[in-house]
């Protein structure tokens, strides 16, 4: 199954315990795929290292360099119309369609009102979780 992370959800993942470092966890063992733009690769690296600033002892470079490795890195164009009311968020859409994922997974109560844009479902990490991955 390939899904779409929101920053937000890479973030938790890698800084924090619970249902986003649970996805994180499926993804490195190859339960799930792992879909995304050069723009969202983009905003991971740059917040990513910005909070490893903050958070000195995690090594983000480990997780940038397995997103560069593993990740299917695909080019997602731009959505015909924007969808979000940020449209900073469409590029999550946008990528999820190009690369045929089943869902954006995601903790942003914006992206999370749109729900369902085509065949793409937005879901929050916990539902992911509970419904995919039996926790």
């Amino acid at each position: 199954m390939k899904i779409v992370l929101d920053t937000n959800v890479l973030v938790s993942g890698i800084f924090f315990a619970g249902p986003p470092y649970e996805i994180l966890k499926a993804w490195r063992d190859g339960k799930i795929n792992l879909v995304i733009s050069t723009a969202i690769l983009e905003e991971y690296q740059r917040v990513v290292e910005k909070l490893a600033q903050e958070f000195r002892g995690v090594d983000v470079t480990r997780i940038l360099n397995l997103l560069t490795v593993s990740a299917e890195i695909i080019h997602a164009p731009p959505l015909p119309e924007p969808v979000c009311s940020d449209l900073e968020d469409d590029k999550f859409l946008a990528c999820a369609i190009a690369g045929s994922a089943a869902y954006v997974i995601s903790g942003d109560k914006q992206l999370l009102k749109v729900s369902r844009h085509g065949n793409v479902k937005v879901v929050n990490p916990r539902w992911f979780v509970e419904a995919h991955l039996g926790s």
